[in-house]
């Protein structure tokens, strides 16, 4: 195409090859029954020509605009963006555009999301739910992507399996007195990494919970957590849920003199940016977001052909949540509890270097 001519229509294909404005429509679209010699032909016009194919055309054609809707509960997070990259990849392969809406981790908010997205006609949408909330019918395909444990839900990490391989992390370590950091009770995800932080750690580790929120309703935003008389007291090991957690873990320990890892470990989740570059490094679990984005618009796209000639279906949920497993990064936050038989093996090996 010359540089200032406007894009090609079908019209103007069709008559610089002789054939109708359907059949080129036909080719272009890969119905209907065009000769492949032929549809190779049209397509090699319309690249030649610059033809661009119009969404809005499409759209009254099909009553399709080729666009889902993501919803993400807090856009200010680093994990979110991380999984809206994730998904606008996957749709972009599926041949889908992607609006994004922020609930900023209100409930009314994500309400208010949803009907956004609806109102500028998506054909469908992809929701990572508030904590705690759930997504029940909304009268268009919807795909959820939270935990194995949500009602509905589509696809999402296996957070307890990944609990349970951290636990086992901390228990291989020697640690037997470990603290488990989250941020709020009504969150699935964050119940799920705590179950199976437990069941790694097994019946013979002492472990207690911190709520972060309960905390911090009673003593203010950004309290500190108390982590020094937590050593006083034994503990070795600290396993938040997710890195921010851990970050906050890591510094308010640093502050208060405690070596990490010689005198304590500290693991979060999710292996965000910058996890492998703060001193020390966090040890954390990576989530497969590539794999759980595509298994999303999958999903997605069968419930958007599905309620084209079922009525009422609109969830893309299934009867067993696809679990997509996490995977552990050891770095050099974690190390082996202080006075632990793996601490001295270690010394003693290192002693004999």
């Amino acid at each position: 195409m010359s540089v200032g001519r406007p894009p090609a229509t079908m019209t103007e294909i069709a008559a610089a090859l002789g054939v109708s404005s359907a059949t080129v429509s036909n080719a272009l679209s890969g119905k209907g029954r065009v000769s492949a010699e032929l549809s190779a032909k049209i397509r090699q016009a319309a690249e030649e020509l610059g033809y661009v194919p119009s969404h809005a055309a499409r759209a009254l054609r099909t009553g399709r605009t080729g666009v889902i809707g993501l919803v993400l509960p807090d856009i200010s997070n680093p994990l979110f963006p991380q999984i809206a990259q994730a998904i606008e990849q996957a749709a972009a392969a599926a041949g889908y555009g992607v609006l994004i809406a922020d609930s900023r981790g209100e409930t009314a908010q994500q309400t208010a999301a949803i009907g956004r997205l609806i109102e500028r006609g998506v054909d469908g949408m992809i929701v990572v739910p508030r904590r705690g909330s759930r997504i029940g019918d909304i009268g268009t395909p919807v795909a959820i992507i939270d935990s194995p444990s949500t009602p509905g839900n589509t696809v999402s990490s296996d957070h307890w399996e990944g609990g349970m391989q951290m636990g086992r992390h901390f228990a291989s370590l020697g640690h037997d007195k470990v603290l488990l950091i989250a941020q709020s009770r009504e969150s699935n995800v964050q119940n799920d990494r705590i179950g199976g932080l437990k069941a790694g750690l097994g019946d013979d580790i002492c472990c207690e919970t911190l709520w972060v929120e309960d905390l911090e309703a009673s003593q203010g935003a950004g309290s500190a957590f108390g982590l020094a008389d937590r050593v006083a007291d034994g503990f070795t090991g600290f396993a938040a849920v997710y890195d921010l957690l851990a970050l906050r873990a890591l510094t308010e320990l640093q502050r208060d003199g405690i070596d990490v890892p010689l005198q304590a470990s500290v693991s979060g989740f999710d292996d965000l940016v910058w996890s492998s570059v703060v001193i020390p490094s966090i040890t954390t679990l990576r989530q497969n977001l590539s794999t759980i984005a595509e298994c999303a618009v999958e999903a997605l796209g069968h419930a958007i052909a599905d309620s084209e000639t079922l009525s009422g279906t609109s969830i893309a949920g299934r009867p067993n949540c696809e679990r997509v497993p996490m995977m552990l990064v050891a770095r050099h936050s974690t190390g082996p509890a202080s006075g632990s038989v793996v601490s001295a093996s270690v010394n003693a090996r290192k002693d004999s270097g």
